[in-house]
């Protein structure tokens, strides 16, 4: 389950390079601090949140995006903001999280108490998304985006993030479990240099103010 080939992206359509992904996760809210599971619901950035996204400024400052992707909720729109300054963001809604259905809310340790074993990449949530849904978004986004040609920054969320990521170098989306991105942090998806076709991951879990440390995911 969750290991649909990337072909696609070893070898763009026009037998050119591929794009670079910024792909940047929202701030800090209050259930990231708590480390409850944060999909639709639409919770806003905290003061700290906020501050954090705007440390990432310097780091988009100089890449010339021809395009600005955000997921729709709030949390994602306001870091994209602050992030970039810029107004011409288009709502994407693939970039969205995880729909974790009836684990919406909770704590992992209050999901393993009713169901022992249970890992998020592997069983999914019930009422929510399975694994195949959210690699199915992650590869419908991908090959989309393997057209463009240029830098794109896409702001979106902590698991959906790591399987994003996880997609984009070609891995099953049970991998993604291997990958952690932070509150604030950005990763940048591109080619391996000197081979322009070849997807990799040219950075990961950059933040901008490493003091703030890690925070749970969504």
């Amino acid at each position: 389950m969750g290991s649909i080939g990337l072909n696609a992206l070893s070898l763009p359509p026009d037998g050119g390079a591929l794009p670079t992904l910024y792909l940047v996760r929202h701030g800090e809210t209050a259930w990231t601090l708590t480390g409850q599971h944060t999909g639709s619901t639409d919770i806003a950035l905290t003061a700290q949140g906020e501050a954090m996204a705007s440390d990432l400024a310097p780091l988009l400052a100089g890449a010339p995006f021809i395009r600005i992707l955000v997921s729709p909720r709030q949390r994602a729109r306001l870091t994209c903001e602050l992030a970039t300054g810029r107004a011409d963001a288009t709502i994407e809604p693939d970039l969205a999280e995880w729909d974790y259905g009836d684990y919406e809310g909770l704590h992992t340790s209050a999901i393993l108490r009713d169901r022992p074993g249970w890992d998020l990449f592997r069983d999914g949530c019930p009422g929510g998304e399975t694994l195949t849904d959210v690699v199915g978004r992650a590869d419908r986004l991908l090959a989309r985006l393997a057209h463009e040609t240029g830098a794109l920054a896409l702001f979106t969320h902590g698991q959906f993030g790591c399987v994003l990521a996880a997609r984009w170098i070609g891995l099953a989306g049970e991998e993604a479990a291997h990958f952690a991105l932070d509150p604030a942090a950005l990763g940048i998806l591109g080619a391996r240099p000197g081979h322009p076709a070849v997807a990799a991951i040219i950075r990961w879990n950059v933040v901008a103010n490493p003091r703030l440390g890690w925070r749970a995911a969504d």
